[in-house]
């Protein structure tokens, strides 16, 4: 691919993300659109190289903490989704399936702990809504556990819709994705 190709591609994918980011002002769309424009990057990872979809990574990253109103979407997105899908490329490529699978999984629980951390400590926002429970008695560790247990199965089916995305693309899109970059 052709310097000028990759820069436009990077350029497009980066515009995406950001468009999509910002319409993180729908509610319900807080984690969905984050996830989305990671998945975007994996374009990048397989017609450019992991290296080059960082910088999109990062790009976006900043872009999205400056000027996404929904704090929770932006620290998502620089937090796990934006650079998932360049690890998930890395991690299947050295690792054995049992190893990457829990390198995976707490390379997930660890970004999680680190957004309600980031969330509730220094930007005030309450990452889930505790006071439904709390107030019939379940305590606040308990539903951390519940929260983690249920995202982890999220994660997993993430992970397996990245994985078949991936063959998709290469499989059926990427033959009219060429045509267009070259």
């Amino acid at each position: 691919m052709k310097q000028s190709s990759k820069i436009a591609l990077g350029g497009i994918v980066a515009a995406l993300s950001v468009v999509f980011m910002l319409l993180t002002i729908i509610p319900s769309m807080t984690f969905v659109l984050p996830a989305v424009s990671g998945v975007l990057l994996m374009v990048v990872v397989i017609e450019v190289n992991k290296r080059w979809a960082f910088m999109v990574y990062v790009a976006v990253g900043l872009i999205a903490m400056f000027t996404v109103p929904d704090r929770m979407a932006a620290v998502m997105y620089v937090l796990f989704f934006g650079y998932y899908p360049i690890l998930k490329a890395l991690l299947e490529s050295k690792l054995p399936r049992v190893v990457e699978w829990i390198v995976k999984f707490i390379v997930f629980n660890a970004s999680i702990l680190a957004a309600y951390a980031l969330l509730t400590f220094v930007f005030g926002i309450p990452f889930i809504e505790m006071d439904f429970l709390t107030e019939r008695g379940v305590p606040v560790w308990g539903i951390i556990v519940i929260v983690l247990a249920a995202g982890n199965l999220v994660f997993w089916i993430y992970d397996l819709a990245l994985s078949r995305l991936v063959e998709a693309y290469l499989n059926r899109w990427r033959k009219n994705f060429k045509r267009i970059f070259k």
